[in-house]
């Protein structure tokens, strides 16, 4: 069993920044995939980025590369995803999820054990 707190959601105006963090609770953080989603309201919950458990393969969508960047400390049980030139269209709530090992199609919710309750992210342009 894995508990997952999200916390660094805020305000940010548009071109600014955010980190968001993660928190995991159980001994076997090491064993998991965390990703991060989002979901708009309206919209279906979204991929925005993986990472695999010792870091070596991560996965951003397209609209995020190159701004967002997903991290892992595993000796602190926490993935981070660092959010720079944020944009209007990044406000949703976050969440952060935990997948057992690595899954074929890691974009997916359904490929997820364990999610945190969210976090507001509101970007004003």
């Amino acid at each position: 069993q894995v508990r997952l707190v999200e916390s660094g959601g805020g305000l940010p105006q548009a071109g600014g920044s955010l980190r968001l963090s993660c928190a995991a609770s159980g001994r076997s953080f090491r064993s998991y995939s965390m990703g991060w989603f989002r979901q708009a309201p309206g919209k279906e919950r979204e991929f925005v980025a993986v990472i695999s458990w010792g870091g070596g393969n991560i996965y951003y969508t397209d609209s995020v590369k190159g701004r967002f960047t997903i991290s892992r400390d595993n000796a602190k049980n926490t993935v981070y995803l660092q959010m720079n030139s944020l944009k209007p269209e990044d406000t949703a709530v976050y969440y952060c999820a935990a997948s057992t090992g690595w899954k074929p199609r890691p974009f997916m919710p359904t490929e997820y054990d364990y999610w945190g309750q969210g976090t507001q992210v509101t970007v004003s342009s």
